[in-house]
Order: C-alpha cells, then structure tokens, then sequence
C-alpha cells in the first residue's frame, strides 16, 4: 500500500473514532466523509474520487483545504498531470507545499499543449520551489547534523527548480533567460536532465555548437539516474546541433572525451566538498565511519579493529536512556581492565547543542560521540539501542531497549561471547 492511501486509511480510522459532533452540519458532512471513505479498499483511485465527490458535495467544508491537499497528492501518486494540475493548483492558492510546488510545475510543463499562461504558472511555481529550497538551505546552516546529505538535497532541490524556470522561459521564449537558469542548475547539480535542458536552451538561443557540447555534457555525465534512452536522445540532439553548425557530423567523436573529462572533473570536485563536508558520506561499512566527540575530537572507528566495540545510542530527550546509563556503567566497570573492550555513548540528538550543557548537569561520562549517520547506517530506530561490534568490525548483538533488571548480565554475556570469537543471534527486545 503506498504512502497517500496508507495516510488516508489512517485518516478514516481517526474519522470514525470521533465522536458525532453536535452541529448536524458538520455531522453530516462526517458521515458521507466516513461513507465515501470506506468504499475505497484501499484503492488510489478511488480515494482521488471519494475526495472529489465529498468536495462536490460539501464545497465549503471546514477540511476543504486538507481535503484538497489528499487528492492532489492522491492524483500525484496516480501520475495524473490533469489532476495534479487541478488540486494542486488548489492548494498552492492557500499554501506552499514543496513537494505539490514541484509536481504541479512538472506536469504544467509535461503538457502536449502548453500554452504561455501554462509555462508562466510554471514558472511561479518554479521560483517558489527555490524560495522553499533555499529556506531549507538556511535551517542547514543552522543546524551542522547532516550538513553533507542535506546540501546535496539543496542542491539537486535548486538545479530541478531551475531546469523547470528553463523550461518555462523556453516556452515562452526568453531565451537568454532560460541559458542562464540551466547553467546555474548544472552547476548545482552535474546531471544529464541539466546537462540536457542546458542544450534545450542553447540549441533555442541559436547557439547550436554550444548546444552540442551540453548534449555531449549529458550524454556522458556520471549520472546514474539518467536512462539508455535519454542518452540516446542526447546523442541525437548532439549531432542534430553539431550537423546544424558545421554542416556535416565530421569531428562529432571529438567532442566526447573532452565532455567526458570536464563533467567528470565536476562531479569529483561535487563529491570532494561534500566528503570534506561528511567523511562518511562514501563509508560502505558502519564501522568506517568517523565520529565527531562532543569536545571536538575525531574518532575513526577503523581504529578500533581487534577490540570488541560496544556502541550506546542515546538522546538528552530519552527517559529510557536516563535510567540506563547506570546499568551501562556498571558493564563498563566489569570490563574495566580488558584493553581489547571499547564503550561508545553515542548521542543522537538532532540539536547538538544540547549534549554538553546535559552532561555536565547530570555529571555523566563526558567521552561522547555524536552518531554522524551511523544510526542511518545500523538502522536505529528507537533508544536506546546498545550495540556489540567483535574484533573483525562484524554486528555480534543488538539491543534494543532494555530490561533493568536483566540488563547488565545480558550485555555482559554479549560482550563476552564477542570476545570468545562466538556470535549469537542478534537479539531484538
């Protein structure tokens, strides 16, 4: 079951929970919102239509704007662009939603019979997409976690946005405009849909050479979102521009490798600044990654290979983890003169601000390591979870949560069997 229809299920059941409201109105509203609901098992399509009927009955509801915001996003899960268009455009009157924003600009733009006033809506709803996206940027900036993974979603958030102001420009005809808005999202992001826009635009401009080499660009780029028949595409529109230019296809190949080496060197430069960003934005294996102390301190786990590693993932905000942390010390004090067992607190707090000033107050160990992504990598779902590592870096057990009275026995006898060599099964609370 997808996300929308999942979402809208949840809905229903929350629906008839509540009880009848007083006002007959609104009772009667909620009872053909319960009726037209439960005729739906679950289908995308006929929730889209359950939602449409309900707003053609009731046009002024108290939920019309929710409403319309589960069919646009009902009709965007179907693919369709007409519907997309309708609801979307609804909601988009009331408030700005990042991900109806782009699929109502796409589907605008996606149309067999786009007029101006299509591409100039588009166009609005392109330059808002940014304005969200850059919004975003800032709360990055604000917030350090993440900072690697979350520019690169800025990233390829502004070059769409700006492939789909290009695209409106080129429709309505401002061409010069529209080279300037696919030049900044190549920069942005090295794609073959930038690369290709870029040519668009280029090729309109009359600059059919310099379309030739954006063709090239996006034919090449390493971009492994990009399909066989794309490139084919590119490859045509290369040869289309560079034929239009020098009048014959002589000297197309040699426009290649130097296409090749230039968007290769683009996207390494990319991949560099966010590893510098992120050093474990390339690890393949969690206990590769490099975490950052709450002092400043680096710790790369690599390091550690030949000692059992016993990872404890926490948060300031976690009650569980508060009445842990004893019983994690006293396995910490069991293990005390054992030079091959390491302890890791790993703190998961999205403000990281707040590590420190918690520490101090509660006088905990202040050797804390914040999680960097490992708990994306290990899969932490919830805390605290307590991990145990053996000497060759393998998973040898899992807790999650923990029973007070069990606790320090059973990481004790976790720990030990990882320094025995023996693997148990992974054990899950």
């Amino acid at each position: 079951m997808n996300v929308f229809v999942l979402a809208s299920v949840l809905w229903l059941a929350q629906l008839q929970q509540q009880p009848t409201p007083l006002n007959t109105e609104i009772s009667a509203e909620d009872d053909h919102l319960r009726a037209v609901m439960s005729e739906t098992n679950g289908s995308a399509v006929e929730m889209l239509r359950a939602f449409e009927l309900h707003l053609n009955k009731f046009p002024n509801s108290p939920r019309k704007l929710e409403i319309e915001k589960a069919a646009a996003k009902s009709a965007i899960d179907l693919k369709d662009d007409a519907r997309t268009i309708l609801w979307g455009e609804r909601v988009l009157q009331s408030e700005a939603d990042l991900q109806i924003l782009d699929r109502v600009a796409n589907a605008l733009l996606s149309s067999s019979n786009i007029t101006p006033d299509m591409a100039q809506r588009a166009l609005k709803y392109a330059k808002q997409f940014e304005e969200l996206v850059l919004q975003i940027d800032k709360e990055r900036l604000a917030n350090p976690k993440d900072a690697a993974r979350r520019r690169d979603e800025v990233d390829r958030g502004l070059c769409r946005s700006l492939v789909f102001q290009s695209r409106a420009l080129t429709v309505l005809g401002k061409h010069a405009d529209a080279v300037v808005a696919a030049r900044k999202a190549f920069d942005y992001s090295p794609s073959e849909v930038a690369a290709h826009q870029l040519g668009i635009a280029l090729s309109k401009a009359g600059q059919p050479a310099e379309a030739a080499k954006a063709f090239a660009d996006a034919m090449v780029v390493p971009d492994p979102r990009a399909t066989d028949a794309e490139r084919e595409l590119d490859r045509k529109l290369m040869a289309e521009n560079w034929t239009k230019s020098k009048g014959s296809e002589a000297g197309l190949g040699e426009l290649l490798l130097p296409a090749y080496d230039r968007t290769s060197a683009l996207v390494a430069e990319k991949r560099k600044v966010l590893r510098q960003m992120d050093p474990n934005r390339d690890a393949s294996n969690p206990m590769e990654y490099t975490l950052s102390g709450v002092n400043g301190d680096k710790l790369d786990l690599k390091s550690l290979r030949g000692k059992v590693v016993v990872l404890d993932f926490w948060a300031t905000w976690c009650g569980p983890c508060r009445g842990q942390y004893p019983l994690y010390e006293q396995v910490k004090a069991r293990f005390k003169d054992r030079k091959d067992v390491v302890f890791l607190a790993i703190n998961t707090d999205e403000d990281q601000g707040l590590v420190k000033p918690f520490l101090a107050e509660q006088k905990w160990n202040k050797s804390v390591y914040f999680e960097d992504g490992l708990s994306r990598a290990l899969r932490v779902e919830n805390i605290p979870t307590t991990m145990v590592f053996d000497k060759t870096g393998q998973l040898a057990s899992r807790l999650n949560g923990y029973i007070p009275d069990r606790f320090v026995d059973m990481l004790s006898t976790r720990i030990e069997y990882a320094l025995n060599g023996a693997t148990p099964q992974a054990v899950r609370q």
